[in-house]
């Protein structure tokens, strides 16, 4: 024991990867070291360094661990029903442990969940970089068009094969031609999605190893330096999994590729990610660093901290914090609700606990009539669930509405990121417990730089925001093109009523905006919003709209409150409040 004053503290334990056979810079397999390494840290008491000597360490997916995981958000039943995960570095039942990185490189090979925490605590990984060494998202750079064709320089890292004239992505264990597709601009430094122009290419030839041309039937004009991305899409594997898990911390850790979904956090609580690096490494020249989201957080509680991180180059939203509603399918008994998953990508994992509190949602308006506590949870499929309550089940409850699970709900604070090159929304965020976002740059991104949502019709991702304040943040440019605010507020309620709000308690203030065409604000069903002491810069941009730019709109919203804005741009901007427009004349700066 150290003493210090007149306290005792432990001395951790130092367990070094080297030390059972790992060989940095050697490009043989750290698995099994990593794998004995770990063993070894479970088997001493208090608290664990699992020291990584600098160097880069190669993970081969021979060796890895293999288990059945239920992830959210991932793929259905017809899309892969094996829920086998490849894990490679796999910590469960784990306390007490540092995983120090020392600014180590880990490769992975194949496709690979690079870490899983499952029920752990008090757990930290820093100063470590994780990438892959054949990404499965591929790509090609544009030389040059001309009629119906278009010429492409593959990239380095990606291999294809042809085939009767048709282009077949390959790589460790893995071969696919259909899927999404991105187009890179480096000038802008924006991304956006595009139909997939591999599959729809009549004919493919290589000009010379990693030169092709594509051939259409139609005439194409691709600008010379754009990026194309492209990837299959199935979301077999994930990033990283934290599972039933809490007090979690990730210290300037890169994920520089991460394969199916990223960051997946489930029904784990206190969670805090600082100084992230999720972007490409620079070193590799490419464009693409996440298959899809970057951190996902579903069905969690405590406080979730995402800070001071990049966020650059993803095929879906950087951040997304949700829960999940379940179907109300029957009523067995009179304190018994047959429910059931309804998205076909998120099912079979534990979404409630005896003593968990559960809201009764109506899934035509998202409101919020009832309220029960759990006794008893029997699975009856991995998509069905019966639910035993400590209360019967309120009379007015209907078939086909939702629960969602309030036990697992988080406090949210999303600080000081960056995100940029994202083709979608930066973060998603459904909570009922206090969120704050604030001083984040969100540069270009092609739909809204926030969305909050909720829904019982599409994704069934939950819940009603009671608690949220969007301050001193940057919107660059944000739904350029494709008409989406800079802040939108979408609960997919099909019914509507301003006195029955799905949202309520929104703040708004202090933050800057530059946009064209676009809004800064689409609003609906919430109650109590605050717009105030933000600053918007209205560019330039053809195709200016008669009758004023609108740059707010509210429907079936109350209590609403827009003031002390400072509007710096040309011509009218108008508001549209709950059907009512009205004006305000700007001058230009």
């Amino acid at each position: 024991m150290l003493k210090t004053g007149q306290e005792e503290v432990a001395i951790p334990t130092v367990i070094r990867l080297t030390d059972y056979g790992a060989k940095p810079n050697s490009g043989k397999d750290a698995q099994r070291a990593m794998r004995l390494a770990i063993e070894a840290a479970a088997s001493h008491s208090g608290a664990i360094i699992l020291d990584c000597p600098h160097g880069r360490y190669d993970f081969y997916p021979e060796e890895a661990v293999r288990t059945p995981y239920y992830v959210t958000n991932t793929a259905s039943e017809e899309e892969n029903s094996d829920v086998t995960k490849t894990v490679a570095l796999w910590f469960k039942g784990m306390s007490e442990l540092i995983l120090e990185g020392n600014g180590s490189l880990f490769v992975f090979h194949g496709k690979q969940t690079m870490l899983v925490m499952d029920d752990c605590f008090n757990m930290e990984v820093r100063n470590l970089n994780m990438d892959y060494e054949r990404p499965t998202v591929v790509e090609m750079s544009v030389e040059r068009s001309h009629g119906c064709c278009f010429d492409v320089r593959v990239h380095p890292d990606s291999r294809y094969e042809l085939e009767d004239g048709k282009l077949f992505w390959i790589g460790e264990g893995w071969r696919f031609r259909e899927g999404p597709m991105q187009e890179y601009d480096p000038e802008r430094n924006t991304t956006w999605r595009i139909d997939n122009l591999i599959a729809q290419a009549v004919h493919v030839e290589e000009l010379e190893p990693m030169r092709l041309r594509l051939f259409f039937d139609y005439s194409i004009d691709m600008a010379a330096g754009r990026v194309l991305q492209a990837r299959d899409g199935l979301r077999d594997q994930v990033g990283a999994f934290i599972l039933r898990s809490r007090n979690i911390r990730w210290q300037r850790v890169g994920m520089h590729f991460m394969h199916g979904l990223g960051i997946v956090c489930q029904y784990s609580e206190d969670l805090c990610f600082e100084e992230m690096n999720l972007s490409p490494r620079a070193e590799t020249g490419r464009t693409v660093a996440a298959f899809a989201d970057f951190i996902h957080v579903s069905g969690c509680r405590g406080v979730i901290r995402i800070t001071n991180s990049q966020f650059v180059g993803g095929h879906d939203d950087p951040i997304n914090v949700h829960g999940t509603h379940l179907r109300i399918m029957d009523i067995p008994a009179p304190n018994r609700l047959l429910v059931r998953f309804m998205h076909p990508q998120s099912y079979g994992f534990q979404a409630f606990f005896p003593g968990d509190a559960i809201a009764l949602v109506r899934a035509a308006t998202l409101g919020i009539y009832g309220t029960g506590s759990i006794l008893s949870v029997d699975w009856f499929s991995p998509r069905e669930i019966v639910l035993t309550l400590a209360e019967p089940v309120p009379e007015e409850t209907r078939i086909g509405d939702v629960i969602e699970n309030v036990t697992w709900t988080p406090e949210v604070v999303i600080s000081g990121n960056y995100f940029a090159r994202i083709p979608t929304r930066g973060i998603l965020v459904t909570t009922r417990r206090k969120a704050v976002i604030e001083h984040n740059v969100f540069d270009r991104l092609a739909m809204s730089g926030v969305l909050v949502a909720n829904d019982a019709e599409s994704w069934y991702e939950s819940g009603a925001v009671q608690d949220l304040t969007i301050r001193g943040n940057q919107f660059r440019e944000c739904g350029w093109g494709n008409g989406q605010p800079a802040i939108l507020i979408a609960p997919e309620n099909s019914e509507c009523d301003a006195n029955k709000p799905v949202h309520q308690n929104i703040r708004i203030e202090n933050n800057r905006f530059w946009t064209g065409k676009e809004a800064v604000l689409h609003a609906k069903s919430t109650r109590s919003l605050l717009f105030s002491n933000n600053e918007i810069n209205v560019l330039a941009c053809e195709g200016e709209q008669d009758g004023g730019q609108e740059l707010i709109a509210l429907t079936a919203c109350s209590d609403e409150t827009i003031s002390a804005n400072e509007w710096i741009g040309d011509g009218a901007m108008r508001m549209v409040i709950n059907g009512k427009a009205s004006f305000l004349i700007t001058k230009k700066h």
